[in-house]
Formats: C-alpha cells, structure tokens, sequence
C-alpha cells in the first residue's frame, strides 16, 4: 500500500491497522481468557471505512455502530460538518447523548425506515435539516445532493433495528459506489 492512499483513508483507518497488528500479537498469549477478548477486533470492516470522495463529499460507512455509544464514537472522530445517517424504529434509543455533537457537527440527518419519530424528537430542533428516507440508497442520494459543500456523510445505525451490519454495509457501499 503506497503512503498515499493510506494518508487519504485518514488516521482512523491508520489506528485501527496498528491495533489489528497488536490484536495479531495478543493471539498468541497463553491466557486464553484475556486472548479471546481480541479475536474480533481486526474482523470490524464497518467500523469508520472510508468509501470514497464523490463531487467533494467523503462517505464514511460506520454501519457497525449498532448503538449511541458507538455512533457517539463515530461523531466525535469525524471532523468537519457531517451528514449523518441514522436508522430509525428504535424506541428504546436515548439519543440524548448525541444531541450536543449533533448541534455541533451535524447539518444534515437522513432517517432510514418508516417510523422515525424517535430521531425526529430527538433532532428536528437541532439539527438544521432532518429528512426521512425510505431506504439506504434513498438515503445516499439525500446526502450527495444536499447541497452541503465539503461534508462527510456519516452512515452509523446507531440502533440495531434494521438490517444486518453486513447487509447494510454493502449496500451503502453499492449506494456510493453507483453515484
């Protein structure tokens, strides 16, 4: 891999490579217990995965981030103005921790599903534009003709509702890829 396209998929991906590295090492302890808690890590393919740059805008796809932790985690590292796309359905979300990140960060929120009253509760007064898709490719359209210049489109569930992290990865990936 040249130093090139590795600085283009930015430090995230840079990060995770050098713990996949580690996690390789930790494999092979001989306490089984502590071992096992890093088989999974190098296999996250969704995690914070650089798509590509399309007219100006990189699509990120976090489709992993089943939960508000790990969208909070996804937000916090993204830098810039972020478009943001979120499942909906989940009653049982709190999402009151991604408001004050979704106030600084988030310009557009793309709700995929068919009932997303939680997330428009939760951000129609924070987020300046908030808009419901009824699929993910619905939603990548959204987002690459937003009209916002120079953002990073977020794709991070935040809920488990939906479908599979696989699933919904490759899709978004095939939504972008197809622009």
């Amino acid at each position: 891999m040249s130093i090139e396209l590795l600085a283009t998929q930015g430090r995230d991906r840079i990060y995770g490579g050098l713990a996949a590295i580690d996690t390789s090492r930790l494999r092979h302890m001989r306490n089984e217990a502590l071992r096992n808690c890093f088989v999974r890590f190098d296999e996250a393919d969704s995690r914070l995965e650089y798509v590509a740059r399309i007219h100006g805008i990189e699509f990120i796809n976090d489709a992993a981030a089943r939960s508000v932790n790990a969208t909070w985690y996804a937000l916090q590292r993204t830098e810039g103005t972020v478009i943001w796309i979120a499942f909906g359905g989940d009653s049982q979300a709190d999402y009151a921790r991604l408001r004050s990140l979704a106030l600084r960060k988030v310009r557009m929120l793309v709700c995929v599903g068919s009932d997303n009253r939680q997330l428009h509760e939760a951000f129609d007064d924070v987020v300046p534009t908030v808009v419901d898709a009824e699929s993910i490719g619905a939603a990548v359209h959204a987002a690459c003709y937003s009209g916002i210049e120079g953002a990073k489109v977020l794709f991070s569930p935040a809920t488990r509702q939906g479908l599979s992290d696989e699933t919904a990865a490759i899709l978004f990936r095939r939504e972008v890829n197809e622009l």
